[in-house]
C-alpha cells in the first residue's frame, strides 16, 4: 500500500470527473465508471483535514475482496481493478500513487435506497428504540438493552440524499417507492449478505453489528454497488470489546468522532485539523481491521 495521503485524484486522472463525494471520487470512461477511493475522511457531515494514509486502500481493498467473495449471492459493478490497465487515462506518477485506489465499474442505475441491516441495536437503531419502541416503524419488545443481538436481523432501509443525511423509512413506504417486488429482493438480498458475512467475521474474532448495502440496475438486472463490508460501511466490534448497555470502541473512524466530541467543536463551522495523533491512529485501525479480514 502507498502510505501517502491524497485528497483528490484529479492531477492523476487524465478523463472528465463526474462527481467528487466525501471519499470516491467519479470518473466517466464512456461506457464505464471509473471510481478512485481517496484518504479522505469525514465526520457530521464535514470532510475533515488532514487526510488518513493508506484509509482508501484499505477502502478500495477490502471492497474488491468482498464483492469477489459475494459474487455466488449477487452480482456487482467490478470490471477490474488493474490501474495498469488504464494505460494513459492515468499519469505515470498517478499509476503507482493510485495502485490499490481504484475499481473500474459498470454504469448501473442507482437505486435510491440505502439498504441497512442491523444484527445488534446499537446506533441510530438504540436511539429510535429509546424514543418510541420501534426501529424504523418496527415494533420491538420491551426491555431489550442497549447492544442486544437480535434474533433475526432487521431490515431498516434510508431514502438516499445526495446533500444531508440519508432519511430513515420504513419497508411500507420503500415498497411505495420503489415497488413491491423490487423491495422484497433488496430485503432477502441484504440479510443474505449481512447473514454471509457475520459468519465470516465471527471466525475472525469480530462481530458485525450492521452494515449497509447500494445497488444498481444494468440491462434489467440487480446488482450490487459502492462499496461493500468496509469500516465506513459497516460497524465492526472486536469481540473481546462486547458487552452490553456501554459504547462499544467500533473498529473504524471511532478515535475522530471520540476526538471530535471532547474538542468543544460546535459541529456547525469548519472544524480545525485534526491531530497528528488522531491520524495516525485512526490509520492503524483502517489497517487493522483489513488484516483481520484478509489475511
Amino acid at each position: 500500500m502507498n502510505a501517502t495521503a491524497i485528497d483528490t485524484a484529479q492531477p492523476y486522472v487524465n478523463v472528465p470527473l463526474l462527481y467528487k463525494g466525501k471519499v470516491r471520487e467519479l470518473y466517466d470512461l464512456g461506457e464505464l465508471f471509473l471510481i478512485v477511493v481517496t484518504d479522505r475522511i469525514s465526520a457530521f457531515d464535514y470532510v475533515l483535514s488532514p487526510a488518513v494514509p493508506d484509509k482508501g486502500n484499505v477502502l478500495n481493498l477490502l471492497s474488491k475482496y468482498w464483492f469477489k467473495q459475494t459474487e455466488g449471492i449477487i452480482r456487482n459493478h467490478v470490471v477490474h481493478t488493474d490501474v495498469d490497465k488504464l494505460g494513459e487515462l492515468i499519469t505515470a506518477e498517478g499509476r503507482d500513487v493510485l495502485r490499490d485506489r481504484i475499481m473500474v465499474t459498470r454504469k448501473a442505475e442507482r437505486i435510491d435506497i440505502e439498504c441497512v441491516v442491523r444484527g445488534y441495536i446499537t446506533g441510530g437503531g438504540w436511539r429510535q428504540y429509546q424514543q418510541n419502541g420501534e426501529v424504523n416503524g418496527i415494533p420491538l419488545p420491551e426491555g431489550m438493552r442497549k447492544n442486544q443481538r437480535f434474533e433475526t436481523p432487521l431490515f431498516t432501509p434510508a431514502a438516499k440524499n445526495d446533500v444531508g443525511h440519508d432519511e430513515d423509512i420504513s419497508v411500507d413506504q420503500m415498497k411505495e417507492m420503489v415497488g413491491v417486488a423490487l423491495t422484497e429482493q433488496l430485503e432477502e438480498k441484504s440479510i443474505e449478505l449481512y447473514e454471509f458475512a457475520r459468519a465470516y467475521c465471527e471466525k475472525r474474532g469480530i462481530i458485525l453489528a450492521d452494515c449497509k448495502f447500494e445497488f444498481g440496475m444494468v440491462d434489467g438486472e440487480l446488482i450490487l454497488i459502492d462499496e461493500i463490508f468496509t469500516p465506513d460501511a459497516s460497524r465492526f466490534w472486536a469481540r473481546e470489546n462486547y458487552a452490553l448497555d456501554i459504547e462499544i470502541d467500533s473498529m473504524d473512524k471511532e478515535p475522530v468522532r471520540t476526538y471530535l466530541a471532547g474538542s468543544g467543536w460546535d459541529k456547525n463551522s469548519e472544524p480545525a485539523p485534526l491531530p497528528a495523533s488522531v491520524v495516525e491512529e485512526t490509520s492503524r485501525r483502517y489497517k487493522d481491521i483489513l488484516g483481520r479480514l484478509t489475511v
